[in-house]
């Protein structure tokens, strides 16, 4: 049966490979974006489908009757700037869209009973002290920094959700993402897997910052979007890490880059920016157990399709 879903930062890098899987799904799509950080051209190619149509809005300030009178049956929430240089750069829009924002959209899910989807993140742990990072952990974050900003307004927004969900019976669900690659990433967004690749595709030196040895698990976006997907259609509301637990240093990532973009790219250093986490790797066992759900992509391949990608915008 078809369904009517709201995605709100439609325009983004995983917005837009979700407004994707759910018009194949067969629903009816509503996305917003106020285009502060997504990109218009991610969603050039839905412009003719008649089950999606786009709202240019910021869900901070008034909907539209446009979107209020809708009828939805899933809300996704996927408005942030999710890099550092766009978090730091509009800092007061991030801690806004993560608490006025969510309030909005959580309270347009209570009046549709519609199941609301919250897309949080690994940096609710900050600089993790316990590594892997299972859901039980409390985190270790600096409220009062350079990421601080980013960090905090995702976990207010989690405790508002949780607060919501208790008082109002809110159907509610949360996704911690770690590291997420693949095509549609903005290539100026300042991430370390867009930064490495266009670099390499531009044959500059990569930028590593402190000694390459900090590690991130990488998830490629396909894989993801089928774990929000698995969570949105569960029973679950407890927050679920959603992430690769393959473990890759800084350095180790743009060696395997350097290798497959032959360029003459070599690495650079400098030092490492303030609050930037030593580790993270996920504990997924919940939604192994709960979802049904690991990531099938090895980083290998996720890359050769990443780099295809940034290779034919890099062309135009």
């Amino acid at each position: 049966m078809s369904r009517a879903v709201l995605i709100t930062g439609a325009a983004g890098f995983l917005g837009s490979n979700l407004c994707d899987y759910y018009l194949k799904n067969g629903d009816t799509v509503i996305g917003l974006d106020n285009l502060s950080t997504g990109l218009a051209q991610n969603l050039v190619h839905l412009k003719d489908d008649k089950k999606f149509s786009f709202v240019e809005c910021d869900i901070v300030k008034n909907l539209s009757a446009e979107v209020t009178d809708q009828k939805y049956d899933i809300i996704i929430n996927m408005a942030s700037p999710a890099s550092p240089p766009h978090y730091q750069r509009l800092g007061i829009e991030t801690l806004q869209v993560g608490s006025v924002g969510t309030l909005r959209m959580l309270d347009l899910a209570k009046k549709n009973n519609a199941r609301f989807f919250h897309a949080s993140t690994s940096e609710v742990y900050g600089d993790p002290e316990v590594h892997p990072q299972p859901e039980t952990y409390k985190g270790s974050v600096n409220c009062y920094g350079p990421r601080s900003m980013y960090d905090e307004s995702k976990r207010y927004a989690e405790a508002l959700i949780y607060t919501h969900r208790k008082k109002y019976g809110t159907n509610t669900c949360v996704g911690r993402f770690f590291n997420t690659y693949g095509p549609r990433m903005d290539p100026k967004d300042g991430r370390v897997v867009s930064n490495f690749i266009v670099q390499a595709l531009q044959g500059k030196p990569l930028t590593i910052y402190g000694d390459g040895g900090q590690t991130r698990s990488f998830c490629y976006v396909d894989d993801l979007v089928r774990g929000i997907v698995a969570l949105i259609d569960s029973k679950e509301s407890e927050p679920i890490n959603l992430g690769n637990p393959g473990e890759f240093t800084i350095k180790e990532l743009a060696e395997i880059v350097i290798k497959k973009i032959k360029n003459g790219s070599k690495l650079t250093y400098f030092p490492l920016p303030g609050d930037d986490p030593l580790q993270r790797k996920p504990v997924i066992g919940l939604a192994q157990q709960k979802l049904d759900w690991e990531p099938t992509i090895k980083l290998e391949d996720g890359l050769d399709k990443t780099i295809e990608y940034f290779q034919s915008i890099l062309a135009k």
